[in-house]
């Protein structure tokens, strides 16, 4: 990946330190995210877990609700985890509250329960011949997918890891996890995109006549 990508880390609550680690992993850029002008300069970033009201009131009151919002407009990547997945998804339940609305999902807010302290799975995805371990926290439930998502895993029928475009989420933790695949499939899926800009930057400028 060409060095100038560099990743953010929204940095308010949840594991957003074993994001980063790895990131570090996987050898690229990144910076964590607490003021609007953090956002400046990345390409993609990761909403980890935590409370998702919480992470909506500090956004708020920093203001970087509404920079994430214009970092959506122009196109920018983003990865959610758990609460994560909470911010991203379209519908939210359980109770409804506010979104960014990226992802079309419609996702049930501590869906498991609130007393479920922590249950590890594992399972297989379509991004990865392995299975991957699948660490569920208070973990949201997928309720419905609208047809551009793409389900990427799923755990007894719900899914658990999709993607839409530039958006993927996770209702399970992968950042604590040894096992950095789904973390490499969002760094990939920038590196793709930026390929795939660049190409049809290259056919246009190849197919303009000559002046």
């Amino acid at each position: 990946m060409n060095g100038d990508v560099k990743f953010g880390i929204l940095a308010i609550q949840g594991d957003y330190e074993a994001h980063a680690k790895m990131l570090d992993r996987l050898g690229v850029k990144w910076t964590y995210v607490r003021r609007p002008e953090d956002i400046d300069g990345i390409t993609g970033i990761i909403l980890p877990g935590g409370e998702s009201t919480t992470h909506i009131k500090v956004m708020r009151e920093e203001g970087v609700w509404d920079a994430l919002e214009k970092f959506a407009a122009q196109g920018g990547a983003f990865f959610g985890t758990c609460a994560g997945a909470i911010l991203l998804a379209r519908e939210v339940h359980n109770p409804p509250q506010e979104s960014l609305g990226l992802l079309d999902i419609s996702i049930l807010r501590n869906g498991y329960g609130r007393q479920l302290a922590s249950d590890v799975h594992e399972g297989k995805t379509t991004i990865s011949e392995q299975p991957i371990e699948m660490i569920f926290i208070r973990a949201p439930i997928i309720q419905k997918v609208g047809h551009g998502v793409e389900v990427l895993a799923r755990d007894a029928a719900h899914p658990v890891l999709v993607q839409q475009g530039r958006i993927l989420a996770a209702t399970f933790h992968p950042e604590l996890t040894t096992d950095p695949t789904v973390h490499r499939h969002f760094v990939d899926t920038i590196g793709q995109r930026r390929e795939g800009a660049a190409a049809e930057s290259h056919s246009h400028r190849a197919a303009s006549p000559a002046r």
